[in-house]
């Protein structure tokens, strides 16, 4: 895809040495920079940022990396570097945003549910906090046993990773030059960039609704992508449509 843009090159770099730092200090890390649900104690406002540099493993960081290298470059390079860090940022957060929403839609019913039974907010922060201690709970038989494992589970997952941003990125791009042909690795066959990019949204999107995985690992924060993808597309098709000069978007 050309030339690799100095800032694009910056974010690689700085996305490296936060994961190697990871692996370094190991749970600390995530506890510091991950970013938490709101209610949990571990959540710290910075994390809203420092998160779109961590990553869980290997591959997560390689294709988030990876896509990032393909694409950022191209996109820097037809609408400069402010408007990029825009996007690339602006649409970390939409993730942050839409992923915190959908949290709060999946803790929520349960934390009602124990309120409604007789519980106080500290019994159900305490409740939450030895069920995460054990590894085990109380099952209430008022209260249905989904509901308190999506509460649970909501408090003690940790959002990390740059795919907020690089989905922003992806989608700017589509916006940009949609009829681009694009190819997937071990498929010789062109793609336009509109079709591939806006069908992984489309997969993203039907695996947010139904909770079931098609690419990639059950654990993926589908809304992030999704969040980040939106902001993505509404800047830059804002960005498009109310530029004087046409021709510098091609």
């Amino acid at each position: 895809m050309g030339r690799i843009t100095e800032t694009v090159k910056a974010l690689l770099i700085i996305n490296v040495i936060f994961f190697i730092g990871a692996q370094t200090l190991g749970n600390n890390a995530f506890e510091w920079f991950a970013l938490w649900f709101p209610k949990n104690d571990n959540f710290q406002v910075w994390q809203i940022v420092t998160h779109m540099f961590m990553h869980g493993s290997t591959s997560h960081i390689f294709f988030n990396m990876f896509a990032l290298y393909m694409f950022g470059s191209h996109l820097e390079n037809s609408i400069g570097q402010k408007k990029f860090l825009f996007i690339y940022f602006f649409s970390g957060l939409g993730a942050v945003g839409f992923q915190i929403l959908f949290t709060y839609f999946q803790f929520n019913p349960g934390y009602q549910a124990y309120l409604e039974s007789g519980f106080s907010p500290a019994e159900i922060e305490n409740f939450i906090q030895k069920a995460i201690a054990s590894g085990q709970y109380q099952v209430y038989p008022n209260i249905p046993k989904d509901v308190t494992q999506k509460m649970i589970g909501a408090f003690v997952t940790p959002m990390v990773g740059a795919s907020g941003a690089i989905f922003g990125v992806l989608a700017a791009f589509a916006v940009l030059y949609p009829n681009l042909p694009l190819y997937l690795m071990f498929i010789p066959v062109p793609i336009k960039a509109k079709y591939l990019i806006g069908g992984y949204f489309l997969l993203d999107l039907y695996s947010g609704i139904t909770g079931q995985a098609i690419l990639g690992p059950s654990n993926v924060a589908h809304w992030a992508h999704i969040g980040g993808a939106v902001i993505g597309f509404i800047t830059m098709w804002y960005w498009k449509k109310n530029s004087f000069n046409q021709h510098r978007w091609y």
